[in-house]
C-alpha cells in the first residue's frame, strides 16, 4: 500500500494543479446550490474554489488521506471535511453538486461508482469531474520503463495506473441517468523547470505506487533513472524550461 499523500509536495505545483478544477467549475450550471461536496478534496485547493463561488452554500470536502484532510481544514476552517472512501461513500440528502478533481482515476470500477453517485442526486443535481488521461504520455510510459529496468522490477510489476475507459463508455453509463452529459478533453502544456521538475510533479501522484515498495536508496536510484529518461524525452525550450504535455478528461452530468 502506498504511504499517505504529501500535501506540501502536491502543492509545489498548486497553480498548475488548480487550473483543471477552475476550468471544470466554469462549466457547472448551478446558481445557488445549498450543499456542494468536493470528492477527493486533497489539501483544499479545489474546495476553496467552491467556497468562493458559492459563499452561501454548505461546502463539504471528502478524502481518504488524513494528511490531506488536516491540510484542508487548516486552509478552509469554514468548510467541513471528513474522511471517506469514495468506493462506498454516499452523498448526504440535499446535495446538489458532486465535484471531483483528479480522484476517480484512483477508484476501482469507478464507472459503477459514478453511476451510483449520479443516481443519488436530486433532479437538477450535477456530477462534475476531471481525471488525468495521461497514462499513454511519455511521463507515464517512462515510469514503466524505469520500473522494468531496475532490480526492483518484480516488486513494482503491475502497479501502473489503469487506462481510463473510453469516452463512449462514460457516456453510455451516465446518459441514461442524466438530462444532459457534457464530455471533453483539454490538453495542458505546463512549462516546468526541467526534467527534475517533472519527476517532482509525479512523485506526489503517479510515482507513489512505484516508490512505495522501495527503501530510501532504491527510491533515489529509481528517481535518478526516471529523471534521466525524462531528460532524453522532454527537450529544453528556448527559455530552458520543458513542456509537460498533460491531457485531462472532463465530464459534467446534470441529473
Amino acid at each position: 500500500m502506498a504511504e499517505d499523500w504529501n500535501p506540501a509536495l502536491y502543492l509545489k505545483f498548486e497553480d498548475e494543479r488548480t487550473r483543471p478544477p477552475r476550468d471544470l467549475l466554469a462549466r457547472v450550471p448551478l446558481e445557488r446550490p445549498r450543499r456542494v461536496v468536493d470528492l477527493g478534496c486533497g489539501p483544499g485547493n479545489s474546495t476553496e474554489l467552491l467556497a468562493q463561488r458559492w459563499p452561501q452554500a454548505e461546502v463539504i470536502g471528502v478524502d481518504n488521506s488524513p494528511a490531506m484532510i488536516e491540510q484542508a481544514r487548516a486552509r478552509l476552517p469554514g468548510a467541513r471535511f471528513e474522511l471517506g472512501d469514495l468506493a462506498t461513500w454516499q452523498p448526504p440528502e440535499g446535495t446538489q453538486l458532486l465535484f471531483a478533481n483528479a480522484v476517480f482515476q484512483w477508484v476501482p470500477a469507478h464507472l459503477d461508482v459514478l453511476a451510483r453517485l449520479l443516481a443519488a442526486l436530486p433532479q437538477g443535481g450535477v456530477l462534475a469531474l476531471q481525471m488525468p488521461d495521461n497514462v499513454n504520455e511519455p511521463s507515464h510510459l517512462l515510469m514503466e520503463e524505469a520500473a522494468a529496468a531496475g532490480p526492483w522490477a518484480d516488486r513494482v510489476a503491475g502497479v501502473a495506473r489503469d487506462r481510463l475507459p473510453s469516452v463512449g463508455a462514460y457516456y453510455d453509463r451516465l446518459a441514461p441517468l442524466a438530462r444532459h452529459v457534457d464530455i471533453w478533453h483539454t490538453l495542458y502544456n505546463h512549462p516546468l523547470e526541467g526534467a527534475p521538475a517533472i519527476a517532482e510533479w509525479f512523485r506526489s501522484t503517479g510515482l507513489r505506487t512505484y516508490l512505495a515498495p522501495l527503501d530510501e536508496a532504491e527510491r533515489a536510484a529509481f528517481l535518478a533513472d526516471y529523471t534521466a529518461r525524462l531528460a532524453q524525452t522532454y527537450p529544453a525550450r528556448v527559455d530552458g524550461k520543458v513542456l509537460l504535455r498533460f491531457p485531462r478528461l472532463f465530464i459534467v452530468a446534470v441529473g
